[in-house]
């Protein structure tokens, strides 16, 4: 919150109707209501207080893995737009990973969550699922079929290739964690506002505009109950663990280790060329994760955002290229 209202300060000077606009969206999104959450679908296996959660569905299993850094929900968001229940049409068991609750992860790196949590998961479907991962997700993805067997992996606006990030961005990172080190490690944790604060410096003048236009919407309309629970969902989840932001913020954003080759999860130097299907579904507008990242393999770039292609009208492009690349019936050797 302190970080928006200081967006809006800044912009204040050059459009104060923008401004003005952004703060009464901001009021209206506070008093939005929200309805009650329905419960969760049952779990099917537990690690680490994390676990894989049944979306229904019939045939081979297809594991959905949100990143680390944000709640899950979003590819549950609602039966309008969920990615689970759409992948559950599509000939799959569809399973959702939660990661749930950080404190019952305290002490793992992003590699450990791999090789602790994510595989041994895995290991208690009986045999070898289709992978798809979102974001972070996508990454842990790829490294979990380094250690496991796997029948294919799909990414969803996932880097790999770190060092292609801009610059600007590899600069705010560094910021970041530079004022954000000491206190993390006092925490055991980096708070989910601080990676949020850094999304939001990525663009700052749409973090402000996208509140004012939903200030100018009926409260009451569809468009307005997506606002708030995209927003709800973007400035919730729980903190990282401490040793989970170190390796992401040092090693895998600062010096690369996945795309040079040189990551190493459960003693492996895991690499994104693997000798199974892969298809990696770009956001061609994407600035968390722009497409110069992505892994080696078959892409194909959707006219979208990072979120919107998961959620928003870009989501029918992606359930037709990721339906084609689950069927079970495919050649084995789409999408290498």
């Amino acid at each position: 919150m302190p970080l928006f209202l200081e967006l809006v300060r800044q912009l204040s000077t050059r459009d104060p109707d923008l401004a003005r606009d952004a703060l009464a969206g901001l009021r209206a999104y506070a008093a939005a209501p929200r309805p009650d959450a329905p419960p969760p679908p049952p779990e099917i296996a537990r690690v680490r207080g994390a676990c894989l959660r049944d979306h229904g569905g019939a045939g081979p299993p297809a594991v959905l893995i949100p990143s680390l850094i944000n709640p899950p929900r979003i590819l549950d968001l609602d039966p309008d737009v969920s990615l689970a229940a759409a992948v559950a049409r599509m000939g799959r068991r569809s399973l959702l990973l939660d990661w749930g609750l950080a404190r019952d992860r305290a002490d793992l790196d992003v590699a450990g969550h791999v090789e602790h949590v994510l595989v041994p998961l895995l290991r208690e479907l009986g045999q070898p699922p289709a992978l798809v991962g979102y974001c972070l997700g996508g990454t842990m993805a790829l490294a979990a079929a380094n250690l496991i067997a796997c029948e294919r992996v799909a990414t969803l606006a996932t880097p790999w290739n770190f060092a292609t990030y801009p610059d600007r961005s590899l600069e705010a990172i560094r910021d970041t964690w530079t004022h954000a080190r000491a206190a993390a490690a006092d925490l055991g944790a980096l708070p989910m506002e601080v990676l949020q604060a850094n999304f939001w410096s990525l663009d700052p003048q749409r973090t402000v505009a996208k509140f004012a236009e939903f200030g100018h919407l009926d409260p009451a309309s569809p468009s307005a109950a997506r606002f708030v629970e995209l927003e709800d969902w973007a400035n919730g989840g729980e903190p990282l663990p401490f040793p989970a932001a170190r390796e992401l913020m040092e090693d895998i954003f600062g010096r690369d280790l996945p795309g040079k080759g040189e990551w190493l999860v459960g003693g492996v130097a895991v690499t994104d060329d693997l000798p199974i299907p892969r298809l990696h579904l770009l956001a061609a507008s994407d600035r968390i994760a722009p497409p110069a990242t992505a892994a080696a393999g078959r892409t194909i770039a959707i006219a979208s955002g990072h979120v919107g292609m998961v959620v928003g009208s870009a989501r029918k492009k992606l359930h037709a290229e990721l339906a084609g690349f689950l069927d079970s019936l495919a050649a084995g050797s789409a999408g290498r």
